[in-house]
Parts: structure tokens; C-alpha cells; sequence
């Protein structure tokens, strides 16, 4: 808890001041002001979170945690809990969708098994794991609330030691057979909507699968009675160990003041845990794309956030946020190496329309 409360406390606002003169800077360059609509305004967060006028990535890692879920036995997934293991494994293999994509954009990626009910003897797996999978919540709590705790500051602790690595642009990513049930359970909690509203197919559950998985969730949040002011008897009661874990990257994230980059629904309610706990984080958080998933557009409405693309994408894993990287990657470049109005000579009133009536 130590380390949790430290961080929260020491979370500090982006720089105003340098977001004012990235501003003046960008509405200076040779385009008409606004135009590049969205690079823009990248370009002028990273200058909040990093104090700096000219940015540029060195290293960029996404942060994938691991672990099973106890809710699976109520046939919540059509996927077996042990594909948790093998897709975790798959990762070191560089085979899955996110290493595809992670290796086309040059990021790296950091494997966390923080609760697979399997052991690893594998060197690429880093061993933080809290517990063998979480309890089935639709019988009591995922998780003991000192466990939730941990996994938060397991996330906080995997960032603080990468950044360390000179990584400064971060992804998150999950996997783990059931996590939309939990994420689901967490976001009708935190939001007030009806788990109708927010539980979706996952892997493709037929109709009646579906509605059972509805029903699954509404009663896990009455049997736990979730405190939904306290993020973590949420996490605790109805949660998953790699949402904690997420949720402390992002914290971990905006302590060391470094955008990261959330990736679909699992990862977006994690951020929503972790905006929860300290609304400064908001402003390291960048979304990568619109999740397939029912919730995902809940919680970009919560967090008042547009996602970057939307691509029909439901994978997970991370696999939206090398995208991501290249669009950051983008702006930041344009920004650096975009000549000014002056060295072009080009008289301002030229650009004084933005294409508004």
C-alpha cells in the first residue's frame, strides 16, 4: 500500500505552460491553423507530460499482464480457461497478433504473468504472480483486497523499471480466458449502467451463452455488493488480476511522466480504475482505437475521450496500441521537422482561415 499511496500523491499536472508554447509553435508552422486536427493535439500533450517543446520517442514497450479468472466456470468464455497459458506462452514465440504488430512498428514488449493458474519455465515470462487465478466472483470476492493492491503496485513497479530501461512510450495489454466478464463487472459498477448494457460476446458466445453471461455478471456485482467509490473493493470483489495490473501502469506511467497508450475494452476499464483513483492521470493516457466490445464505448464517453481509429478490432492482447505508436510517432515528427510560417516565407494572414465559415 506503500508504494500505491506514494504514487498516487506524487502524480503531478502536465505543464500548461509548455502546452501554451507548443500551441503558439504549431499555429506558427507553414499549414493553416488546426489542420492537422488530432496530430496537433498529440503533439501538444506529450509537450505537457514531458515539459519539453521538441519530443521524440526512444523506446517503446507495451506492458501485457496475465492471468486466469475464476468466473470461466460459469461458461462465460467458449475459449478454455487453459488457452490463458498457451496464448501467454505464444507471446515469447513472437507469433500472436500483438508481436506481428508490436515487430512492424519497432516496440518492444514485456510479458507480466501476475495470476495464470500455470507455472512458467520460461525466461521470457516475468513471475509476478499474486495468486493462481482469481476466485469465481459469481460465489464472493475475485480477490483479497490486500491481492488487488499488490497487483495495482505490480503495474506501478513494471513501469518505474522500464522507464529506468530509457523506455518512454508504453502500451498496455491483457490476456486472460474471461477478462471481458470481469471488466464488464467493473465497468457496470463504476458507470451505474445495467451489466445489460455493458457485457458483450468476448470470443463469440452463441445467444444463449451470451444471456448467461448477462445474468453471470448482475449476480456476481449483488452476491459482492462492490463499494463503487472504492476502486479497489471494485477490483477486489469483481475484478481480474491483469486489470489491477494495468491499472498501476498507468499510474506508473503518469508518476514518471510518460504518455501510454490504452489499448481495447480490458485496458480501457482499467483506465477508468486508475482515472478513478487520480483524475491527473487522464492526461498520460492516450486511446488507441474504438474496442468491438459493447462497453468500450461507455468507457471512452467516461473518460471523455475520442479513440484514435476505429478498425472493427476485438483482439486485445495490445494489438491496438502499435498503431497508436505510429500515429504519436507521426505527430511528433511533423511538429519537429515542419518549417515555420517565417522560414517559409509565408505571411501568416495567408493561413488566418481554418476552413470554418
Amino acid at each position: 500500500m506503500d508504494l500505491l499511496n506514494i504514487t498516487l500523491n506524487g502524480i503531478q499536472p502536465v505543464e500548461k505552460q509548455v502546452m501554451s508554447e507548443a500551441q503558439n509553435r504549431i499555429d506558427n508552422l507553414t499549414k493553416p491553423i488546426g489542420s492537422l486536427g488530432t496530430l496537433e493535439e498529440i503533439a501538444i500533450k506529450v509537450a505537457g507530460i514531458s515539459g519539453k517543446l521538441y519530443n521524440t520517442i526512444n523506446k517503446k514497450n507495451i506492458i501485457i499482464m496475465c492471468a486466469d479468472n475464476g468466473v470461466v466456470e460459469e461458461g462465460v468464455s467458449t475459449c478454455p480457461q487453459e488457452v490463458t497459458a498457451v496464448v501467454t506462452n505464444n507471446f515469447t514465440k513472437d507469433i500472436t497478433g500483438v508481436c506481428t504488430l508490436a515487430r512492424f512498428n519497432g516496440a518492444d514488449i514485456t510479458i507480466v504473468d501476475i495470476g495464470v493458474k500455470e507455472d512458467f519455465e520460461n525466461p521470457k515470462i516475468i513471475n509476478k504472480k499474486i495468486r493462481y487465478g482469481t476466485a469465481n466472483m459469481i460465489k464472493g470476492p475475485a480477490m483479497k483486497r490486500d491481492e488487488a493492491i499488490r497487483a495495482i503496485e505490480t503495474g506501478i513497479e513494471m513501469v518505474d523499471s522500464l522507464v529506468k530501461e530509457g523506455y518512454n512510450l508504453f502500451g498496455t495489454g491483457e490476456m486472460g480466458i474471461g477478462n471481458t466478464s470481469t471488466s464488464a463487472a467493473v465497468l457496470s459498477v463504476l458507470s451505474g449502467l445495467d451489466s445489460s448494457l455493458v457485457v458483450g460476446k468476448g470470443s463469440g458466445l452463441t445467444e444463449k451463452l451470451y444471456l448467461n453471461k448477462i445474468q453471470v455478471v448482475q449476480k456476481s456485482i449483488y452476491i459482492n455488493s462492490p463499494d463503487k467509490n472504492d476502486i479497489i473493493d471494485v477490483l477486489s470483489k469483481v475484478g481480474g488480476l491483469d486489470i489491477a495490473g494495468l491499472c498501476g501502469c498507468y499510474l506508473g506511467a503518469a508518476k514518471n511522466r510518460v504518455p501510454i497508450v490504452i489499448d481495447g475494452f480490458i485496458a480501457s476499464v482499467a483506465a477508468l480504475c486508475a482515472y478513478r483513483l487520480n483524475p491527473l492521470v487522464r492526461d498520460y493516457m492516450f486511446p488507441s482505437h474504438l474496442s468491438e466490445e459493447l462497453g468500450a464505448t461507455y468507457v471512452m464517453k467516461e473518460l471523455d475521450f475520442e479513440p484514435m481509429l476505429n478498425l472493427k478490432m476485438r483482439l486485445g492482447e495490445g494489438s491496438g496500441c502499435p498503431l497508436a505508436f505510429s500515429i504519436i510517432e507521426a505527430s511528433l515528427y511533423a511538429i519537429n521537422n515542419m518549417a515555420t510560417l517565417e522560414e517559409a516565407k509565408i505571411m501568416k494572414d495567408a493561413f488566418a482561415y481554418t476552413g470554418k465559415e
